[in-house]
């Protein structure tokens, strides 16, 4: 047996690249005059396809697959850019919108699904549930099959993930564990059909990797690649032609199955656990012998699209996708991310010239056309064959208006119920002889000046887009919206009282000493950049210079000469 290792990419890799950007773009538009890049389906913008014109040739495929890795309970990206990778209402859209070309679909996961973290701190674990319930409704309605759940997954209770699954409509697919009391609420494998032909979905769980916190209570887990072979060969007794197993173990386990189970169509790769909310990137697809292995960006980044064109009785696919020239696909699609991602800020600053916003436009026009020669491959002359597509999930492929409408009516429930779940939190209280929060009408009457700078930043106005969302209680939110958040002397998820917004105190420190002694100087008298970061970074923003973007908070009386 071939030995592999884990390659599963390190979370938090940043995005931006924007003093590279120009250059890189250049050598991919050179390499695309010169020929280098030849046309193949693997990486798919959220801009309109016409490659879909050169699929209609061919025909719908026979089934199409959606798959996800590591949604981890996001419902939609949190940060105060445009066109963010993720949101559940996008997903639905891009899914619902598939049909159209491929009316037989299913939607399948691997990894954690309902839950970012393994565990669930007291305070969260209500917002925490209403937020997976939300998931797993919204799920109810996309086709969904099944999941291999990992570690987080369990974060509630067992009963509660149970609950959850159910109501998710999908199998919680988990063939190499067992309870150790009474039926456990999970299968080793399923049987659906799609589009006339029977396809086993098969899971596994990497519940006991230390990684992730070890065991979980009143489960017994066995190995992944047995647990896999053996229900891969029961499915095919029940009739299934194609067999996909999702796993919740990495990359290198993954491919172990693949290896010891060669008779798979596609493996869908997920981590056996995760923590937190940095994004990861989408790795490359790969195959192992004739068997795919497939893995999507975590927190509903990206769809993988696996289209699977049956012809005659062949049930053994051939790439119809050019995977070997994956990483050139994925350099191409990361140049046109990072370039769409400046001309946003561009745009919304309004500090570039229109003619170089335009020069930039050309220049993601010319990537995004040859991104289209790569989209549309000619398909095997003779068996059957598959395309694999990763498609971005952003602002671009549409919003789902009924799914919206679920995600409205769960920040409405979270709102009201954490105005009671804590209207009797108050700050801790600060030590005798430390300063508290006083807010920005205390700071105003000696820096009239400063406060008239500070009504020309959007920092006045970032408690009111909480509010006019339903979103000033929700956790996930209020803190990076408010002044001196859980800070003694400072405010809390319901208490703050002149301490809304992004106020003076935020970066200069609590100023009660201060304010009742002008000569006592602030906590922080001169902030540096690093104070932005704290709010200011990926996923919240594709990419933040905390240096560039400091003097939009400055000005006459605030940080620079008066005039």
């Amino acid at each position: 047996m071939r030995r592999f290792k884990d390659r599963t990419p390190a979370h938090g890799t940043q995005r931006g690249r924007a003093a590279r950007l120009v250059a890189h773009a250049a050598l991919l538009l050179g390499l695309a005059s010169g020929g280098a890049l030849v046309a193949c389906e693997g990486c798919k913008s959220s801009q309109p396809r016409p490659a879909a014109e050169a699929a209609a040739a061919i025909g719908p495929p026979t089934l199409r697959l959606y798959l996800v890795s590591d949604v981890a309970g996001a419902l939609e990206p949190c940060g105060c850019v445009k066109d963010q990778l993720g949101g559940l209402d996008h997903a639905a859209a891009l899914v619902r919108a598939g049909r159209a070309t491929a009316p037989n679909a299913a939607l399948v996961a691997a990894g954690p699904l309902f839950f970012m973290d393994p565990t669930l701190r007291d305070e969260r674990r209500a917002q925490e549930i209403t937020k997976a319930e939300t998931l797993a409704a919204v799920l109810g309605g996309l086709g969904f099959v099944g999941f291999a759940p990992g570690r987080n997954d369990w974060a509630a209770g067992q009963p509660e993930l149970a609950a959850l699954a159910s109501a998710s409509g999908g199998a919680m697919l988990v063939a190499n564990a067992s309870a150790s009391a009474g039926p456990a609420p999970w299968a080793g494998s399923v049987v659906r059909e799609i589009g006339g032909v029977k396809v086993g979905f098969v899971g596994a769980s990497g519940l006991d990797d230390p990684k992730g916190g070890g065991p979980i209570s009143g489960v017994i887990v066995s190995s992944a690649v047995e647990a896999i072979k053996r229900e891969a060969a029961s499915v095919r007794q029940q009739g299934a032609q194609i067999v996909i197993a999702v796993g919740a173990l990495g990359r290198g386990e993954a491919k172990r199955i693949a290896d010891a189970v060669p008779t798979l169509t596609a493996v869908l790769v997920g981590s056996s656990s995760q923590s937190g909310d940095v994004n990861s990137e989408t790795p490359l697809p790969e195959r192992v012998g004739d068997v795919l292995i497939a893995e999507t960006g975590n927190h509903l980044q990206t769809i993988a699209e696996l289209d699977l064109y049956v012809r005659g009785a062949d049930f053994t696919f051939e790439d119809g996708a050019g995977l070997a020239l994956s990483a050139k696909r994925q350099a191409l699609m990361r140049s046109i991310d990072d370039l769409r991602a400046r001309i946003a800020i561009w745009e919304r600053e309004g500090k570039v010239a229109a003619s170089d916003i335009g020069a930039r436009k050309a220049d993601l026009a010319r990537l995004e056309a040859e991104k289209v020669t790569l989209d549309a491959p000619a398909p095997p002359a003779v068996g059957s064959f598959f395309r694999y597509a990763i498609v971005e999930v952003r602002e671009g492929v549409g919003k789902d208006d009924a799914v919206n409408a679920q995600l409205h009516a769960y920040y409405k429930k979270v709102n009201a119920a954490n105005k009671l779940a804590f209207a009797g939190k108050l700050p801790p209280a600060p030590a005798p002889g430390e300063a508290s929060y006083v807010g920005i009408d205390k700071c105003t009457v000696c820096h009239e000046e400063a406060r008239a700078v500070w009504d020309k930043t959007a920092h006045k106005g970032a408690y009111t887009t909480l509010s006019a969302q339903s979103k000033e209680f929700n956790l996930d939110c209020v803190s990076c919206h408010v002044t001196g958040y859980d800070r003694p002397g400072g405010s809390t998820v319901t208490h703050v009282d002149k301490l809304e917004a992004v106020q003076c105190e935020v970066c200069h420190g609590p100023g009660s000493k201060h304010a009742a002694n002008p000569s006592v100087a602030p906590p922080v008298a001169r902030p540096g950049a690093d104070s932005c970061r704290s709010c200011h970074h990926p996923p919240h923003v594709h990419s933040f210079d905390a240096l560039a973007k400091l003097p939009e908070v400055l000005g006459p009386g605030h940080g620079r000469p008066k005039q």
